[in-house]
């Protein structure tokens, strides 16, 4: 049995699905999911992973944990599913450990806790996702406009179906031991260009419009923690050579291209409307 954290996410919930076609036995946890968030046949578990304690029911039987960066005590985490007879864990962390390391210091100590965890453990990391796009559903839909900052920044943003494909590879099969792997899209893309690829895929305009940097830092603030927004911006803004560079390990773990923005945008696109 494979339990999947962040079952309700962008790429939770692809995993659940992709594992459940395949004929795994799944557990879904989120904190506040229900059956009616899950395929037929998966278990869903309300759970935080804030709270480790919480996590024993669902991780009883299980053979694998996919698991977020998310709440302060990895260590706890692992060691729960450690005791409850997990082998395999996955972590989805951030390129950012790699590239950025002073800004990603949370995602890191996931990281390490996961290396020191005793179990089988690979780490996905995920450079930034289409799904960011979803930010844009508002605007887009009061006024045809997609703001965001650095209109001119090119990055390959990664399908999250494409990284929850990846995850389902790792989960399922073997070879994946200490391993971790870069996750981009097929290509760099820029947010004027990404918003045009949505008004292709709605067949209506959209109209990008820049933010500054100090605009987008107060609209990304009431999200996430002021150092991860710090962080994020100066991805976003100034991306090193690395963060820009097309990465082969999807393709590798795929066995095909990564998703492009666009087919991202084709598919997505009724929630725009």
């Amino acid at each position: 049995m494979i339990v999947v954290t962040g079952a309700t996410g962008n790429v939770g919930r692809s995993l659940v699905r992709r594992l459940h076609e395949a004929g795994e036995a799944v557990t879904a946890v989120a904190r506040h999911i229900t059956d009616a968030d899950v395929p037929a046949g998966v278990r869903a578990v309300a759970a935080d992973l804030a709270e480790p304690q919480s996590l024993e029911s669902a991780l009883h039987g299980a053979d694998a944990l996919f698991l977020l960066v998310a709440g302060d005590d990895p260590g706890g985490i692992t060691a729960r599913a450690r005791a409850a007879g997990v082998r395999k864990v996955v972590l989805l962390s951030s390129q950012g450990v790699g590239t950025r390391p002073r800004a990603y210091r949370h995602a890191a100590g996931f990281e390490a806790a996961v290396a020191a965890s005793g179990l089988d453990w690979t780490v996905l990391r995920s450079g930034g996702l289409a799904s960011n796009a979803f930010a844009w559903v508002g605007p887009v839909r009061a006024s045809g406009v997609a703001p965001a900052p650095f209109g001119d920044v090119g990055l390959p943003f990664v399908d999250p179906d494409d990284v929850a494909a990846a995850a389902a590879v790792v989960l399922r099969g073997d070879g994946h031991r200490g391993a971790t792997y870069v996750l981009t899209g097929p290509e760099p893309t820029t947010p004027r260009q990404r918003a045009a690829a949505l008004a292709e895929a709605l067949g209506t305009p959209v109209r990008f419009e820049e933010q500054s940097r100090q605009e987008a830092h107060e609209q990304l603030a009431r999200l996430m923690p002021v150092p991860v927004v710090e962080g994020t911006l100066d991805v976003l803004g100034e991306p090193t050579e690395e963060e820009q560079r097309v990465g082969a390990d999807l393709p590798g773990l795929l066995g095909r291209p990564a998703t492009p923005f666009a087919d991202w945008a084709r598919r997505n696109a009724p929630a725009f409307r």
